[in-house]
C-alpha cells in the first residue's frame, strides 16, 4: 500500500508544502508543547460536528480524501521556516526561537488517523475522524483537517438533499462556479456536490483535477452577439450539432422554444437531434409545461428541459409538486455557498492524554454550560446497529480503550433520561476505521464516483421521516452507558461547586 507522498488534487493544485495552511495559535501552542517537554505526549483529538446542517436529519462525510492528500504530504518547506523566523510578537521579540523552527523542518506526520469513509451518513456528536499521536501534530493539524472537512461535508450534505428532491430520474448540475467563495471554494464545492449527487458540474477545472463529468449550455451574451435568437441557435447547432442545449429566454422565453424548435427541426433534417433547452427566468413551473407541450407537439418528446435560477432542494420540491416539466435542474449559488448555512460547525477537541509515566490515560473534557457543548471524553468509536435489512437503526459512542459491558444501553448525550437498551446479537459495523498508522497510509481510499455511489445508498438506506426537509425524526445516536457515568463524573468533577 502507498506511503509516499502522494500527488493529489491539494499537492497539485497548491505548493506540496501546505504546513503554513493553518492559525497562528495551532503554531504558537506546538511552540509551547515543544518548550514544556510535552510535545510528543500522546493525545487523542476527535473531529466532528454537534447539529446536522439545514435543519436537516443527517450529514453526508466528505473531505477524507483531501484531508489524506494534506496529512501525507505535511512538511515546513524553507520559506515557510524563514517566515515564522520573520514573525516578531507585540515588543519586537522573535515569536519563535531557531531550535524550535528547527525542530519544525524536521517534522515527520506520524499519528494514527481514523476516520469514517466518505460518502457515510453521519449524525451529530459523531466523530467523523479521530487522530492519535504526538500532541504537537495532532494539535497541529486541526485548522486544516477542519476546513476541508467541514465545507465539503456541508456541501456534499446539500447536494445529497437537491438529489433527493429532484428524484431519482432528473438530472443534476452543478452551476456554481462563478458564485463559488473563490477558486478554491469552487473547485471543493464541485467535488463535494458531485460526491453528494451531482451529475456532473459546469467547473472545467475540477472535471480535470477530480475526473467529474462536464456539462454546460450557452450564455444570453451568445444570443446577443447574434442580435436574432434564431441565428444565433443555427449558429450554435453548427458548432455542435449533437450537443446543443439553447437557452430560450434571452427576450421571450415561450418565443424562444419556438424559435429553438423551428432551429431543432433543420437540425433533423440533417441528421442531428437538439438536445434540450434552458430556462433562466419566470415562472418555471408554467413556462416549462407550456414549452413541454410545444416540444412535444412538434415532435420532440425527447428533448429536455433544463431549468435554473437560484434552484434549491425547498424549490425544486415546489415545482415538482405543481407539475413543472423539469428533467434537468442546473443548481449554482444556492448548492456552492450552501446559501441557507454559511458553515458547519465542526471542531476538534481533545479527548485522550497520556499519563506522564506512559502507562495509562488521561481522559479530558471541555465543559460548556450548553450540555450539547460539553465534549465527550475517550478513544471513541462510533458503532451503527442496523436492521434486518441493513439500514441503520442506532449510533452508539463508545470509549475504546475502557471494556465494554455486556448489557449495553445507550444514553441520549443531550438528555439522560433517554436510554435505548441494546438488543443482544444486534448487527452492527464500526464507522472509523483506520486511515494512517504511524503517519503511513494503511487504506485504499475509493474513487471519488465510488464514494458517490456509496453516499447515495447510505442516504437512500435511512428512514424517509429522517431525510424530510422540514422537522426531519432525530436519528438515535446515544453514549454507551459506562461512557456517560464517565462523562458525568468527569463534568463534575471539573465544574467549580459554588454555594447557594
Amino acid at each position: 500500500m502507498p506511503d509516499t507522498p502522494a500527488t493529489g488534487p491539494l499537492a497539485g493544485l497548491y505548493r506540496p508544502a501546505l504546513g503554513l495552511l493553518t492559525d497562528l495559535y495551532q503554531l504558537t501552542m506546538a511552540y509551547g508543547y515543544w518548550k514544556q517537554r510535552l510535545h510528543e505526549r500522546e493525545a487523542v483529538f476527535h473531529l466532528y460536528f454537534r447539529k446536522a446542517p439545514f435543519g436537516g436529519g443527517y450529514a453526508v462525510a466528505a473531505g477524507l480524501a483531501l484531508a489524506v492528500d494534506y496529512l501525507q504530504n505535511l512538511r515546513f518547506a524553507d520559506e515557510d521556516i524563514a517566515y515564522l523566523a520573520s514573525l516578531t510578537g507585540s515588543r519586537g521579540a522573535r515569536l519563535f526561537p531557531d531550535d524550535f523552527l528547527a525542530h519544525l523542518r524536521e517534522l515527520k506526520f506520524t499519528c494514527a488517523v481514523d476516520a469514517v469513509a466518505e460518502g457515510t451518513v453521519v449524525f451529530g456528536q459523531e466523530p467523523l475522524l479521530r487522530v492519535q499521536g504526538p500532541l504537537l501534530q495532532a494539535q497541529l493539524v486541526e485548522t486544516t483537517l477542519l476546513t476541508l472537512l467541514n465545507f465539503q461535508t456541508l456541501i456534499a450534505t446539500k447536494a445529497a438533499r437537491v438529489r433527493d428532491a429532484a428524484g431519482p430520474n432528473d438530472a443534476v448540475l452543478e452551476f456554481g462556479l462563478r458564485r463559488a467563495q473563490g477558486p478554491d471554494g469552487g473547485l471543493g464545492a464541485s467535488r463535494a456536490a458531485y460526491l453528494g449527487g451531482a451529475d456532473a458540474t459546469s467547473n472545467v477545472l475540477a472535471g480535470r483535477l477530480y475526473g467529474i463529468p462536464v456539462r454546460g449550455t450557452h450564455a444570453h451574451a451568445w444570443v446577443q452577439a447574434f442580435g436574432d435568437e434564431r441565428r444565433a441557435f443555427a449558429a450554435y447547432a453548427d458548432a455542435f450539432p449533437d450537443d446543443s442545449v439553447f437557452l430560450v429566454d434571452t427576450y421571450d422565453t415561450l418565443d424562444g422554444v419556438r424559435h429553438a424548435i423551428a432551429v431543432a427541426l433543420e437540425m433533423r433534417a440533417r441528421g442531428h437531434e437538439l438536445g434540450g433547452i434552458r430556462l433562466d427566468s419566470g415562472d418555471l413551473a408554467y413556462l416549462s409545461i407550456q414549452a413541454r407541450a410545444l416540444l412535444d407537439a412538434a415532435g420532440f418528446g425527447a428533448v429536455r428541459i433544463v431549468a435554473s435560477n437560484d434552484l434549491e432542494e425547498n424549490l425544486i420540491t415546489s415545482l415538482k409538486q405543481q407539475g413543472a416539466r423539469i428533467d434537468t435542474w442546473g443548481v449554482g449559488t444556492q448548492l456552492v455557498t450552501a446559501y441557507n448555512q454559511a458553515a458547519l460547525g465542526g471542531v476538534y477537541k481533545l479527548a485522550a492524554l497520556r499519563t506522564a509515566d506512559g502507562t495509562g490515560w488521561d481522559f479530558t473534557i471541555k465543559l460548556s454550560e450548553q450540555i450539547a457543548k460539553t465534549s465527550v471524553p475517550g478513544i471513541l468509536q462510533v458503532r451503527r446497529y442496523l436492521d434486518d435489512h441493513g439500514r441503520p437503526r442506532a449510533d452508539m459512542l463508545y470509549n475504546t480503550a475502557a471494556p465494554l459491558p455486556e448489557a449495553l444501553v445507550l444514553v441520549d448525550p443531550n438528555d439522560a433520561t433517554r436510554r435505548r437498551p441494546v438488543h443482544p446479537g444486534a448487527p452492527f459495523r464500526e464507522l472509523l476505521e483506520p486511515v494512517f498508522r504511524q503517519g503511513r497510509r494503511v487504506l485504499d481510499l475509493p474513487t471519488l464516483a465510488e464514494s458517490r455511489a456509496h453516499a447515495r445508498r447510505e442516504v437512500l438506506g435511512l428512514d424517509p421521516t429522517i431525510r424530510r426537509f422540514l422537522n426531519p425524526h432525530t436519528y438515535p445516536v446515544g453514549l454507551e452507558k459506562s461512557l456517560h457515568d464517565h462523562r458525568t463524573q468527569l463534568i463534575l468533577a471539573k465544574r467549580p461547586q459554588r454555594p447557594a
